[in-house]
């Protein structure tokens, strides 16, 4: 059933809000269906909300915690069109968090393997629990641990496709969050880019990207962390928020050394996300579409 747009959330059994889908009449969701179990676990609690993210596939969120943005999305898109033409087989998501790109893999490739890994444990849990809610527990999994530890990642290659959305700033370098899970997602705590490559590293298939992003102006320390981890930028594309702004970020995708081709972008214009009236650009809707999200 296609929700008008009019419907108001409802409540949760367990005393959360499930979100009503906001569609255009006669959309009908593309891909894979989830299957929920009969599990009272998997719908969300107090504090809590279920939102639709690509297709039908659902995922959790706290009201007062992070919520999945749109470096999330585009990581999970560029990440995609790295690997369009072979699937992968397996997937793993590094700081997976509470499960965005994960989920966006496993709806995007519906015959891989994916994993994730989070420090954070009330994350972690809501990820499995996203997982469980679209029937996808069979070939998904969500590891609790730091990544900087090979034990976290120990099992979990060699993957076809490797992605990661680390925190862009330094402890110390500005006001933190008290929001529940907030902090370490914007912050340093264990770790930034530098430690993500290490980690794909120890992941990589011959010839499979590493996708990630970073803040925009952080191209140079990207490079860095990708030759101490024996890897090589291969492509990127900045991101900007509204036309006429600067970039806010940038998706990368890397290489093992060996492998990558590296070559400058530098034609290809940056993805702009609004255009100056403030709406979608006809690429982000491009974009969206691809990623099983109405238009």
């Amino acid at each position: 059933m296609i929700a008008p747009p009019d419907v108001q959330p409802s409540p949760s059994p367990r005393g959360g809000v499930v979100r009503p889908a906001r569609r255009p009449p006669g959309w009908v969701a593309p891909g894979p269906r989830p299957v929920t179990p009969d599990r009272p676990e998997v719908w969300p609690g107090p504090g809590e909300d279920l939102c639709y993210l690509s297709g039908d596939f659902r995922i959790l969120q706290r009201l007062d915690g992070h919520r999945w943005s749109a470096d999330d999305l585009v990581t999970a898109w560029f990440a995609a069109e790295q690997v369009g033409h072979a699937p992968p087989r397996r997937a793993v998501d590094l700081g997976c968090g509470i499960g965005t790109v994960l989920l966006f893999t496993a709806w995007r490739f519906p015959d891989a393997r994916c994993a994730g890994v989070e420090a954070q444990e009330m994350s972690a849990a809501m990820a499995r629990r996203s997982v469980a809610w679209n029937g996808v527990d069979d070939r998904c999994e969500v590891r609790w641990g730091d990544l900087r530890d090979p034990a976290s990642v120990e099992g979990l290659g060699p993957a076809d496709l490797v992605t990661g959305t680390p925190p862009y700033l330094p402890v110390g370098t500005g006001i933190e969050s008290d929001r529940v899970q907030c902090g370490p997602c914007r912050f340093e705590h264990r770790g930034g880019v530098e430690d993500y490559c290490l980690a794909a590293a120890r992941l990589l298939a011959p010839g499979a990207p590493f996708v990630a992003c970073a803040a925009a102006r952080q191209r140079g320390r990207v490079e860095a962390a990708a030759a101490a981890a024996g890897l090589a930028l291969e492509a990127w594309r900045d991101v900007v928020p509204k036309e006429g702004k600067a970039a806010l970020f940038s998706v990368y995708a890397l290489r093992r050394a060996g492998d990558a081709a590296p070559r400058a972008r530098v034609d290809e214009p940056p993805l702009v996300l609004r255009g100056a009236n403030g709406r979608f650009t006809e690429e982000l809707d491009a974009l969206r579409r691809t990623m099983g999200i109405p238009v």
